[in-house]
């Protein structure tokens, strides 16, 4: 057995109380600490670790405090977007001035909110030496995994390499409002969570084991609209629960993306990732989905198909929650029922790898380059969609450009 590792948490909201629930399945970690700039939410997140008993964790009261404590050997990032790099600033300060010594860090989707920003934050892991992890949970879906591995093992030696996978995320909206705000998220639906969903087609098209660049990019195609959340009653409904910095009458982020991406194989054929990405979706909630086709064979899944449901007459009435299954859109009718959204969304499996990695001093798989990538792509389907023509990749100018919904500029047509 390796040792076990401590773990501390930069953020302590949604997201992060998502990965804490997830620990229960992790074995050679612990969560040790979280930091969030609102102490009484750091206090809550390391009282829920404590509760789950899956570490005997505390709040901190900086970040650097948190790497600098013995007890602390990774660092998963779960804040906002806006503060990925104030945040890995003041990690790789702590390690690199000899205040701390960590192992590794993880850092939450995306990696930055442009080319620039992501690749920032690979150089300041590289520049303290650390062990670094792309937190992308939906990878490590138990289905989306078994099902790679039947139809590469199965179908593939028969019929032949798949090429054509679709991959969609949709749901009501985000949680808190700097989400709805372009310039501190770095854009809408397309960049908040389309990042999922590209990396779910390309890992269904790759075979098993293979580097990331067995598939080439050659183009990509996107389009962004702003479908239910500009329309004025609409608008006027985020003012009034987020208050005037969430603007869409001013300030519209869009809230439907859809991206085609082409690839290339070893052996020159042609692959399709075709993605949709919506906080326009009007169903129970959070749908996740995926399909995968090659010559003789297919697969599917829709995170909604959980097997389990419930019916609630219109005389059983509550307060709303998300008790059946995340972004819940109605407490009433016929429900789906997730069982276990921390592993069925993929974060036990993610949380063991990258605890598992750290612990054995070994640099991850999927690590900040894939991150990179991955913004990339964003920012290739953005340019894209503001074109309105498809863009050949590589592009020269990625590195330096900003998408306009990220500049408060953009305007749904």
């Amino acid at each position: 057995m390796t040792n076990r590792i401590g773990v501390g948490f930069v953020g302590s909201g949604f997201i992060t109380r998502f990965h804490i629930n997830s620990w229960q399945a992790v074995r050679t970690s612990d969560v040790r600490g979280v930091w969030s700039p609102t102490r009484e939410n750091a206090e809550s997140a390391a009282a829920l670790a404590r509760e789950l008993r899956v570490g005997e964790a505390r709040a901190f009261s900086s970040i650097a405090e948190m790497a600098a404590d013995p007890s602390i050997d990774a660092i998963w990032i779960c804040g906002p977007n806006h503060t990925r790099i104030e945040n890995m600033e003041e990690i790789v300060d702590t390690v690199t001035s000899g205040r701390g010594e960590l192992i590794g860090v993880a850092c939450e989707k995306p990696l930055g909110r442009n080319v620039a920003e992501a690749k920032q934050m690979l150089q300041l892991a590289e520049k303290a030496g650390l062990l670094h992890g792309y937190l992308e949970d939906q990878l490590f879906t138990p289905g989306l995994l078994r099902s790679h591995e039947i139809i590469w093992r199965r179908g593939v030696p028969i019929a032949g390499p798949p090429y054509l996978a679709r991959a969609a995320e949709e749901h009501s909206g985000p949680h808190n409002p700097w989400f709805w705000q372009g310039e501190l998220q770095g854009g809408g639906v397309l960049n908040d969570m389309m990042c999922h969903s590209v990396e779910v087609a390309r890992f269904l098209l790759t075979p098993p084991g293979a580097e990331r660049d067995s598939l080439r990019l050659k183009k990509v195609s996107a389009q962004i609209a702003s479908l239910k959340w500009s329309r004025p009653e609409y608008a006027e409904r985020l003012r009034t629960r987020w208050g005037n910095a969430v603007d869409y009458k001013a300030r519209p982020s869009e809230d439907f993306a859809r991206s085609t991406l082409e690839y290339e194989d070893a052996k020159g054929n042609t692959i399709i990732a075709e993605t949709t990405t919506s906080w326009s979706f009007v169903g129970a909630g959070l749908r996740l989905s995926a399909e995968l086709l090659g010559p003789e064979y297919s697969m599917s899944y829709n995170t909604l198909d959980s097997g389990v449901k419930v019916f609630l007459s219109r005389e059983i009435t509550g307060e709303e929650g998300e008790d059946l299954v995340e972004k819940q859109n109605a407490e009433q009718g016929l429900m789906p029922i997730v069982g276990n959204e921390a592993a069925a969304y993929g974060y036990e499996g993610e949380n063991r790898y990258f605890s598992q990695c750290f612990a054995d001093r070994r640099q991850p798989d999927y690590n900040f380059r894939d991150g990179v990538a991955v913004v990339e792509q964003l920012m290739a389907a953005y340019m894209s969609a503001e074109q309105d023509r498809a863009v050949k990749w590589p592009v020269d100018e990625i590195d330096a450009f900003v998408p306009a919904v990220a500049r408060g500029k953009w305007k749904p047509r």
